[in-house]
C-alpha cells in the first residue's frame, strides 16, 4: 500500500517518456504504411518539409524532399509489395528535438514475380515537435 505523499507511476510527469512514446508510435505508422502500402500514411511520419538523404538516392531538401519521396513510394509499391521491419536501437529526447537510430529490414517482393530483395540498412533520424502541437515529426 502506498503512503499518501506518494504518487503512482502515471501520476509522474514523464514528459520524454511521452516523447519517446509519440516517436515508437509514429515508427509503428511508419512501418504499416510499407505493409500496407500506404503512401499517405508513411508521409504523415514526416514534417511538411524535411531532408531527405536516403542511401542510393538524390539528397532532396525542403518542399522538394516530400513531393519526390512521395513518387519514390508510389513507384516502389507498384513494383514490390513491401515488408520493414524497425528495429529502433535508442531514441534520445532532448527538449523540443529528438534522435532515434537503428536498422531499417525492408524485404520487397516483386508482384511481377520472381525473388525478393532483402535490404538491412542503418538509420538515425531527427525530430521535431510539430508546431501545431501535434506529435513529433521526422525532420531530416
Amino acid at each position: 500500500m502506498m503512503s499518501n505523499n506518494k504518487r503512482s507511476v502515471e501520476e509522474v510527469e514523464r514528459p520524454e517518456m511521452d516523447d519517446t512514446y509519440a516517436i515508437n508510435v509514429a515508427k509503428s505508422e511508419y512501418r504499416e504504411g510499407f505493409t500496407t502500402g500506404d503512401v499517405d500514411r508513411i508521409l504523415r511520419v514526416f514534417a511538411d518539409e524535411f531532408t531527405d538523404m536516403s542511401d542510393g538516392r538524390p539528397s532532396r531538401y525542403a518542399a522538394d524532399a516530400p513531393a519526390q519521396f512521395r513518387k519514390y513510394l508510389e513507384e516502389l509499391f507498384q513494383a514490390y509489395q513491401a515488408h520493414l521491419n524497425v528495429i529502433i536501437i535508442q531514441i534520445v529526447v532532448l527538449g523540443d528535438v529528438a534522435y532515434d537510430y537503428g536498422w531499417h529490414e525492408l524485404t520487397l517482393t516483386p508482384k511481377s514475380g520472381g525473388e525478393p530483395v532483402f535490404r538491412r540498412t542503418r538509420y538515425l533520424e531527427l525530430w521535431g515537435k510539430d508546431p501545431t502541437g501535434g506529435d513529433g515529426q521526422i525532420s531530416n
